[in-house]
């Protein structure tokens, strides 16, 4: 899977420039144009952003999947929900893993429908760490982390009930000697990911959960080799990634998440520039494929808030990573086709509006109106309502 060409730009028929212009008086839209991503050609330059969608019934995915995936299957990188490492790597009710036999054997159909539509595919791995309950560990014990410090407000929700982060079990610092072991369960994921299919990983650095315990000191109050200093807090990041593209053995099929400025689940950092300007020349070094970045208009609740774009910006983080960058947050048409024509990014990744709009792409060619996306049907465990049922475009009506 994934070799020179194998995604040809057919994956979604964009009308010539002479038809666009025709109908709306505008020149090709810059999202649309190809991509070379490392091996991969890409037909335009949106992404579909891992999106949780709480479907995989006790973990396992559905067949409801393979047609949701196809359905917004367009040519362009498409990378797929948050999915656990381990058992105890969970920390929300009915998200998919990628560590036992039934799971990879349930993800294989899905993956399958993806290439049907000449579209490469990539899987977030994931572990919450701390942003869990013992309802979801084995054996009820605590939650792993860098830390032993709760979140301080939210609600995690379990299938036994709710609770209050700040009034729920707190989580229990990782050890020395259980360390390799959370670095081993991103292996056995890249691994069994390839095994179903998947053209490559994804490695969930952001927002909150595991890798961002360490990375952040907002968190991290380690006093051994994992904390205190920028190089300590980057050392369990860096040891994913390198593991991951060892056990994949090519790292043009990884990529990693990152949220410099986001504080999700208390994930703060007094300095996150040079956090950062120190972790992307250690990562540049593991040359991954490409570097997934959230706007810093992302806020606590993952709301889109006012910031200073002078203050805050990607643009350094840009600049210093090697390969293909993509930037996520908040993105529409407009903005996207600026972002490309500015060079702020390479590609960019949509999520809520790739939730409602399975032809997104096709939408965005002709600007066309969208579908409004259902909150209430975001993280529901119906195979059909909010999931697969968005109407594609009737460009009879246009």
């Amino acid at each position: 899977m994934g070799k020179a060409g194998k995604y040809p730009n057919e994956g979604i028929k964009l009308a010539d420039t002479e038809s666009i212009s025709s109908k709306k008086n505008s020149p090709v839209n810059p999202l649309l144009q190809p991509w070379k991503l490392g091996q991969f050609e890409l037909a335009h330059r949106l992404v579909y952003a891992p999106l949780t969608r709480c479907r995989a019934i006790d973990t396992v995915p559905q067949p409801a999947a393979a047609e949701y995936y196809s359905q917004r299957a367009t040519g362009g990188l498409m990378i797929n929900e948050a999915t656990c490492v381990a058992p105890e790597a969970h920390g929300y009710p009915h998200v998919p893993g990628i560590y036992t036999e039934q799971q990879i054997e349930a993800w294989k159909p899905v993956v399958a429908a993806v290439h049907a539509k000449h579209t490469p595919f990539f899987l977030q791995l994931w572990h919450v760490g701390r942003v869990s309950h013992p309802d979801y560990q084995p054996g009820g014990q605590q939650p792993i982390s860098s830390t032993a410090q709760r979140i301080s407000e939210g609600t995690v929700n379990t299938l036994k009930g709710n609770y209050q982060f700040s009034e729920a079990p707190p989580p229990r610092p990782a050890t020395l000697a259980e360390i390799p072991g959370l670095v081993n369960a991103y292996c056995i994921g890249a691994r069994n990911a390839l095994a179903a299919g998947f053209d490559g990983v994804e490695i969930h650095g952001a927002h909150g959960y595991l890798i961002d315990q360490f990375l952040k000191d907002g968190i991290n109050d380690r006093t051994d080799e994992y904390g205190g200093s920028i190089q300590n807090r980057c050392r369990f990041c860096l040891e994913v990634v390198k593991a991951v593209v060892d056990q994949v053995g090519d790292s043009g099929r990884v990529g990693i998440r990152l949220s410099p400025f986001t504080q999700f689940m208390d994930a703060s950092d007094t300095d996150p520039y040079k956090l950062y300007e120190y972790l992307i020349p250690e990562l540049n070094k593991l040359n991954l494929l490409y570097m997934h970045m959230i706007e810093p208009r992302i806020g606590k609740y993952m709301n889109i808030q006012e910031v200073d774009s002078q203050k805050l910006n990607l643009k350094g983080f840009r600049k210093a990573f090697n390969g293909t960058f993509i930037a996520a947050g908040g993105y529409d048409r407009e903005n996207g086709m600026l972002a490309i024509e500015t060079d702020h990014t390479d590609l960019v990744a949509y999520g809520r509006p790739y939730i409602a709009n399975p032809d997104l792409p096709r939408r965005f060619e002709l600007n066309a109106p969208l579908n409004e996306y259902d909150r209430n049907t975001f993280y529901t465990q119906d195979q059909v309502k909010g999931y697969t049922d968005y109407p594609f475009l009737d460009e009879s009506k246009l």
